[in-house]
């Protein structure tokens, strides 16, 4: 999302600052604040993620960020959380177009899943200097352009309302031990440790593929997975491997993955152009050549995260489906007018094919089979019990 480049450059300076001259103390405060050597619940053929050697993964780490993921007091209204736009029973998304943030601004982006996010090798639609869960977190907090949690020049004020709850003390004391404690480096630390929990790994697709049980999904979804993965539709080379995405690290990897793709979802004015608030990975390098691109999200839970694309512009995986058969889609009356297939900087891999009805459903079949439903009932991701979910989202 977009934000206010010098704003979020003095909270990065600051954090990076806080980080450095903390990082030997909150190793020592972190062992005597722990009592559980943290083990990840994931079955053997997903690898670990990459965890930052100055956050290491603690259940106190992660049970204090879930509450502060839930906490509707870390909003310029006090009633807008980071679950406001990341809910669970849709694999954390949240329905719309575009997030709405805390004082109902819309944002030019869809609000992106967070099943996985511990793989990301970057964290954005289209920001590739992004790549710290630890230092994206400052944005949605606060970032002014958009407005999201609308916490900008509240800092202090945020983090006496912490200071003065007492589940907080103890929560912050067990997580970092004691002392001067509740931080913006610690809240930050806690939210990213938490979201690194959020995986998914459990759909029928997985039990098919990893855990040998031939009959998790229908024969139709099988055929789908052969056409996703053919040189035909050329769908896995940017949804490829465990995750369903180009962009990617772990243990295993020797080096992360990193991509950004233009799909022909808009050609202005006939030489690639894309929507002023939405022109991807050119906005931050102003190189012609980045025009429309943006990172290639998982799919994992894809049937639950309609709207879909970077601007929540496509309403259903059907409609998907057919803008990678048209090669990039055609907008015929309105500002963004133009023939996507014809967008001379569209990645060479949307290039267009044809479906029967019946493959276009076996496909369909292949991508329903990517719900986990284990994900978005597990009650470790869950809102608190101490916490009240506010209606009106």
């Amino acid at each position: 999302m977009r934000y206010n480049r010098k704003r979020y450059f003095v909270l990065t300076v600051i954090f990076a600052l806080t980080l450095c001259l903390s990082t030997g103390l909150s190793r020592v405060l972190s062992a005597s604040g722990s009592t559980n050597t943290y083990t990840w619940d994931i079955p053997n053929w997903l690898p670990e993620p990459v965890v930052p050697a100055d956050n290491p993964m603690t259940a106190e780490k992660v049970e204090l960020g879930r509450n502060l993921f839930y906490e509707q007091r870390l909003s310029v209204n006090g009633k807008f959380s980071c679950a406001s736009c990341h809910i669970q029973a849709l694999a954390f998304t949240d329905a719309k177009p575009v997030g709405v943030g805390a004082t109902g601004e819309k944002h030019p982006r869809n609000t992106m899943s967070l099943a996985n996010i511990a793989y990301n090798s970057v964290l954005t639609w289209a920001n590739p200097g992004m790549k710290q869960l630890e230092g994206q977190a400052l944005v949605p907090m606060f970032g002014e352009h958009p407005v999201e949690m609308g916490l900008a020049g509240k800092e202090e004020e945020v983090l006496q309302i912490l200071r003065d709850d007492s589940n907080y003390q103890k929560l912050f004391a067990a997580a970092f031990g004691k002392g001067n404690n509740i931080n913006i480096n610690n809240l930050t630390k806690a939210i990213a440790a938490f979201e690194r929990t959020l995986i998914s790994a459990n759909s029928p697709y997985d039990r098919y593929r990893y855990g040998n049980d031939k009959n998790a999904i229908s024969a139709s979804a099988k055929r789908g997975e052969a056409l996703f993965n053919s040189e035909r539709l050329e769908c896995f080379h940017c949804h490829g491997g465990f995750n369903f995405s180009d962009s990617i690290k772990h243990k295993r990897l020797a080096f992360e993955e990193i991509a950004f793709h233009n799909t022909g979802l808009y050609n202005i004015d006939g030489k690639g152009a894309y929507p002023g608030k939405n022109t991807g990975v050119y906005e931050m390098t102003h190189e012609p050549s980045d025009m429309g691109k943006f990172k290639a999200p998982t799919l994992r839970n894809i049937a639950l995260t309609a709207p879909y694309m970077h601007d929540g512009s496509i309403a259903t995986l059907e409609e998907v489906i057919e803008h990678y058969a048209a090669g990039g889609r055609t907008i015929h009356v309105g500002k963004n007018a133009g023939v996507g297939s014809e967008n001379p900087l569209k990645s060479q891999f949307i290039s267009g094919f044809q479906l029967n009805p019946r493959e276009k459903q076996d496909l369909l079949e292949f991508l329903q089979s990517l719900t986990d439903k284990s994900f978005i009932t597990n009650s470790n991701f869950k809102i608190p019990d101490n916490k009240i979910r506010n209606p009106e989202r």
